[in-house]
Parts: structure tokens; sequence; C-alpha cells
């Protein structure tokens, strides 16, 4: 019974209304965002977009002004450790307006490097930087670990916020991993690691889960040493008009080339050969406007994996991988060529992959986007084109949505296009799919695909929207993908 002057039923009106009015609002925020999707129709729209986009990202110009690092006390023996004197010409450098600061022939030994703002650290032809071995040159920094946020060793060529900042010539970056230093702590036997020896990542990596899933802090997820997650090589974080060119960059502790939640990154001519565990050739994460161009990868891992960060950290920062230009590279070894994903949970987009090649008995795929239902986010508007691959193993084209354990963010993946695409030598598949049934990958097209050698021509489930056209697989038409 209710109560006298009871006013329920024009409070149980006003819960119904407002219960209408955010259904409503929802409903307006889907169809904005559907509006907004419109999936390419011709090769036509990436082409004029990628030109576009290359107007955009340049390289920083720098003071005309050399800092050589033997005049702050730097000596090329391989043996000294010159951690000050890179330290001492970089401030000056940046503290004076910014120019170069010139590694000399030799073999310079090193702890972490930090990069500032207007600074070009160039390497002359002939010159090494041999990084540390031991894990006390690298002070604890604010960075990312597998895309999660947290305090641990500095990678070895850091920066955070900086601007106008570059690392090029033609010299040698080491990072000086092996079986023996730092490849052992990721805790298999393949990289040398056994009961007998400490280290080994599985607690630590554990724990940042743990801190990551329960929303603590950033800068209250401290490692360092007695944690063993080993550092990337070269890390700018938060920074603007990063420029890498012409280096050889070898034997990463993790992953190589990092830049984090940067903007207008631009690569090119760059060499790496690391084929440690995750030793990824270029992992940008959450970056806006980046451009690698006419380098080279043959790596442990996947050669370009574009990232946006892992479950509740890319979720929460919501920064997608946005604008990319992968052209004229070519790739040896790793789990995949052109890769999108795993920690992609801020999603991805615009992301054109050009001109590209691809051969080895060692390579799993050519192009991959890899996701799970823990991540969530959209990644759409990928453009595969004049891609030329030797050999692979597993697919030609992979999309998986089961990836790593399932959660309650069913990702999408949509509007993917590959054309001009030759396989001399496949593996199993052609195509692999394997989405939801509620999220099928949707609007894939394919143009002008010559594949030889494969097993299977495909195994697919829940596409949507297919088109195929002039597609053969082992001189046979295929024409549909069901």
């Amino acid at each position: 019974m209710l109560p006298e002057n009871s006013n329920f039923p024009i409070q149980f009106n006003l819960n119904i209304m407002k219960k209408y009015i955010s259904l409503l609002i929802v409903m307006l925020m889907s169809m904005s965002l559907s509006a907004q999707y419109k999936p390419w129709t011709s090769a036509k729209q990436p082409l004029k977009e990628i030109k576009a986009l290359k107007k955009q990202i340049k390289a920083p110009k720098f003071r005309k002004a050399d800092y050589l690092i033997t005049d702050f006390g730097a000596v090329g023996d391989g043996k000294t450790k010159n951690t000050e004197a890179f330290k001492k010409a970089i401030e000056k450098c940046s503290a004076e307006g910014g120019g170069r600061v010139v590694v000399p022939n030799g073999v310079f030994l090193t702890g972490a490097i930090y990069l500032e703002s207007n600074v070009n650290l160039h390497l002359t032809d002939g010159s090494t930087i041999l990084f540390s071995q031991d894990s006390n040159d690298y002070p604890i920094v604010f960075t990312r670990w597998e895309g999660m946020e947290c305090m641990n060793y500095s990678s070895l060529i850091y920066a955070y916020e900086e601007e106008n900042i570059a690392v090029t010539g033609k010299g040698t970056l080491d990072g000086n991993s092996d079986l023996d230093n730092w490849w052992f702590w990721c805790g298999a036997t393949k990289y040398g690691y056994n009961t007998s020896r400490p280290g080994r990542q599985n607690p630590a990596r554990a724990k940042l889960h743990e801190y990551m899933a329960n929303r603590t802090p950033a800068r209250e997820r401290i490692f360092g040493d007695g944690w063993y997650l080993r550092p990337n090589f070269v890390q700018p974080y938060k920074s603007k008009n990063f420029y890498m060119a012409d280096v050889l960059v070898k034997n990463s502790p993790m992953w190589n080339l990092n830049p984090v939640l940067c903007e207008n990154v631009l690569i090119e001519r760059v060499k790496v050969i690391s084929h440690g565990p995750n030793n990824d050739g270029f992992d940008p994460e959450a970056c806006k406007n980046v451009w690698i161009k006419d380098s080279y990868f043959d790596t442990g891992d996947d050669c370009i994996a574009i990232k946006s960060g892992r479950d509740e950290d890319g979720r929460d920062i919501g920064r997608p991988a946005e604008n990319h230009i992968i052209e004229n590279c070519e790739m040896k070894d790793g789990h995949g060529g052109v890769v999108i994903g795993s920690e992609i949970a801020g999603g991805a987009k615009n992301i054109y992959a050009i001109g590209n090649v691809m051969d080895s008995k060692n390579l799993d795929r050519a192009l991959r986007i890899k996701t799970s239902s823990s991540r969530g986010g959209t990644i759409e508007n990928v453009f595969f084109y004049n891609t030329k691959v030797g050999a692979y193993k597993e697919a030609a084209v992979r999309f998986n949505m089961h990836y790593e354990k399932p959660g309650n963010f069913i990702p999408t993946i949509r509007n993917i296009w590959v054309e001009n695409l030759t396989v001399e030598k496949g593996g199993k598949y052609a195509v692999f799919s394997d989405a939801y049934e509620s999220s099928p990958v949707t609007d894939f097209t394919m143009i002008n695909a010559k594949m030889t050698g494969v097993e299977i021509p495909y195994k697919v489930d829940f596409l949507k929207n297919v088109t195929l056209k002039n597609v053969t697989v082992n001189g046979q038409p295929l024409t549909e993908l069901k």
C-alpha cells in the first residue's frame, strides 16, 4: 500500500522518461558513429588520402651546430662507459638551441641515453653505440611495457615530452643482448633461461596485469631490479617530430623502435636485425601521423606491429593508432610482416601499407590483424597495396579476434582493402579468418591477387560484405569466402 499523498506515479513516469532519454542518446550516438563510417569503394580514395598525409609528415630541421661526444670525455674503446659524456653533450646541445650530437668512429659503451628537444643524435659511418648489459645503467622512468603503463627500466634511447628529436647516420646501435644478457628474462629455455639463474619476467608481468585491472595509478606500478621486465630499445614517449634515418639497429632486449603517444614520426632507410624474444622491429603505439619507408626488418617477432595499448590502459587512454604509412619496406623473418595488434584496445584507423616486399621461410604471415575481446576497439580502414610476397608459413591475410583470453569487449574489424598482391610460394592458407558471429570482419575487399603454392585456399568464419575481383589461388579463381 502506498502512503497518502504519494508521488509514486510521477516518480515512476520520470524514471521511464529518463530511461527513454538515455536510450535515445545511445541510439543517436550510434547513428552518428555509423554515419561517419564509409568504406572505400575504389583504391583512388586511400591513394588520395596517402598523398595528403605525406604532406603533413616531415623530418624536423636542426640548427647547424655539431657537438662531438669526444669533446665531452667519450672514449670509443668499447670498454669505457660513456653515459655521462652523452648526457653532457646532449644537454649542452639542447640548451644552446639544438644541433647534432656526433658519434665519431669507434665503439662507445654507454647506459641509457636521454634525448632532449632539438637534438639529432648522429652516428657517423663506422661508429657504434654499444649499450651496457648492466641493468643499473637504466634508471626507472615512466614507460610502457607490452602496452601497459608503469615505472620501469629506461629504454636504451628514451625521450619524454620532447620535440624535434632524431637518431641519424650510417652507424650502428647495438643493444648488446644475447642468451646470457636480457633475453633469458623472457623465461624460455630457447633464449637461455634455466632454473639455476635468477631472472624470469612472468611474476612481474602478472603483477602489472593486476595493477592495470585494478586501475592502480601508473606511477605507482613500480618495477625495475628484481622484476626482470626487459627494456625496449628506442622509445620516444609523448613526443612530437621524431625522425630516424639510415642507422642499423640490432640485438635489442625487447621491442626495437617503439614511439608511444607521439605525433609526426618519420622513419626511413633504417635496418633492424634482431632475433631475440619479443624483438618486434617497429611498434608505434597510439601514435598519429607515422611514415616508415625504405626500411629493412629481420626480426624474432613481428616486423611491424601497430599498437594502441592493452586492455584497460588502452581503453582508458583512448588514443587510436591513426594515419600510418608503411612504404617500400622489406620484411624477412618474423611472426608477421605488417601487423595490427595485439595490444590494440585504443583502436586503429587509416593504416596504409604500399609497395612492400616480404620473403622468408620463417615469415608466418603477410598482413595480420590480431586482437581479442579482452581488448575491444575498432580497427578500420586498412589499405594493403602493391605487395610482393615470396614465402610465408600460415596465411597471406589473417584476421584473428581470439588472439588472447576472452573478455567483454568485442572488437570491430572493418574496411580492409587488399589490392595487387602476389605470392610465389604460399603457406597453409591464402585467407584465414577467425571472428565473432556478433562482430564479423566487415567490408573485406581483395582485388588482383595471385597466390601460388598455397595448401588450402581459405579457412574463414564470420565475414560480411566480401568483394573478390580477379583473385586466383594456385591458378584457380577464388570467387567466394564462406
